[in-house]
């Protein structure tokens, strides 16, 4: 396998409601440097696939609105590898739509589709089953999914159980899967961690595009046809008006119910190298420095160009402070201009910025979502 035939798509069309007043629809929490060390998440999963696949070979794909914040976060990028969705159609026809783009022009293509916005702490490892999911899938009609060893019984997650070994590869052993689980309550989900084949799914995928190709003709059909039709179109001026016209039209699904939960050709691999979605604000409490009562504070300030920086930090920074009394477990995330006192809570997310603020019970991040509707 040559590197030079390594592609990498990021989806970045995610608005991260459940990270709220911090992700809003102008400027989702992938675009924001939310753990202060001066890149924002879609510029960490740029970084940790340099390695991987040539710059060239780097797409996003993400919403119209998003196109420029992407030129702005990624000046390297090949402009028409930006691919624009006009809509929001779930990961199924985001991923037609990159892998029919891709096919047409490089059609030996190996391609791994990953999130923005997740965290990987040890880059090594993350690279070394990157790379031996690659050599797999190159290998044949296979088609990865990256499971996460759990840390705990996590209900925000959905759970891959794996099957028999199927392969060993330079960074371990990729296995059959035998069912992806939706997220589960918490009992379930202890259920899960007290076995050894449970993983946690991290949404990151790896194939050869005729693979993939090849399933979604399968699988989705009239989708498939939607991206025929629109394949003349790409690369050319004429592009972003067809994919006006039809991806609309293009059935509204995951590619975990499209593809994965019924394809025969689906692997796992097992992986630990220090995985978080970033998805709630219980997960960047467990990234940040806790006080000995288990309260997390995060400053929040803004650079020169207005991008939002966050410091750890337990000091006033910019003018302002912040004082808890009798309180436990809470992560607070204010800007580093307001002052703020905080008594008696246990188990709380305290959040606010521009003139939005969230007072929420972390026991009910998932909730998040739906308040803010």
């Amino acid at each position: 396998m040559q590197m030079r035939n390594n592609h990498v798509v990021i989806m970045a069309g995610g608005i991260g409601s459940r990270f709220w007043p911090m992700s809003t629809t102008q400027l989702p929490k992938q675009f924001v440097d939310i753990l202060g060390i001066g890149k924002t998440l879609i510029q960490m999963t740029v970084d940790r696939f340099s390695t991987l696949c040539p710059k060239e070979n780097l797409w996003v794909v993400t919403g119209e609105r998003y196109v420029s914040t992407v030129k702005e976060q990624i000046p390297d990028i090949i402009e028409d590898h930006i691919i624009a969705e006009p809509v929001a159609r779930g990961t199924a026809p985001c991923i037609a739509y990159a892998c029919w783009k891709i096919n047409s022009r490089y059609p030996q293509a190996n391609i791994v589709f990953t999130p923005s916005d997740a965290l990987v702490l040890d880059t090594e490892a993350f690279r070394n089953v990157i790379a031996g999911a690659l050599e797999f899938t190159a290998e044949g009609e296979r088609i990865v999914t990256v499971g996460i060893k759990p840390s705990r019984p996590e209900t925000g997650y959905g759970y891959i159980e794996a099957g028999q070994p199927a392969s060993s590869v330079l960074s371990g052993t990729v296995f059959k899967v035998n069912s992806f689980r939706e997220k589960p309550d918490r009992k379930t989900a202890e259920y899960y961690i007290s076995r050894d084949n449970y993983l946690w799914n991290a949404g990151i995928f790896v194939w050869n595009v005729r693979t993939i190709v090849s399933q979604l003709r399968k699988y989705i059909p009239e989708t498939a046809k939607i991206m025929d039709e629109m394949a003349p179109s790409f690369f050319s001026d004429a592009e972003a008006e067809k994919a006006a016209e039809l991806f609309p039209l293009c059935e509204k699904i995951s590619i975990d119910y499209a593809v994965m939960e019924k394809s025969d050709c689906i692997y796992t691999h097992p992986a630990d190298f220090g995985w978080s979605d970033l998805g709630t604000w219980g997960a960047l409490k467990s990234l940040l420095p806790n006080d000995p009562h288990g309260n997390a504070l995060a400053r929040r300030g803004e650079d020169e160009l207005g991008h939002v920086r966050v410091q750890t930090e337990n000091i006033p920074t910019g003018g302002g402070n912040v004082k808890m009394f009798d309180c436990r477990d809470c992560i607070i995330h204010v800007p580093d201009t307001k002052d703020v006192v905080v008594q008696g809570l246990e188990g709380y997310i305290v959040a606010e910025h521009a003139d939005r603020l969230l007072v929420c019970r972390l026991d009910h991040e998932q909730e998040i979502t739906k308040y803010i509707k």
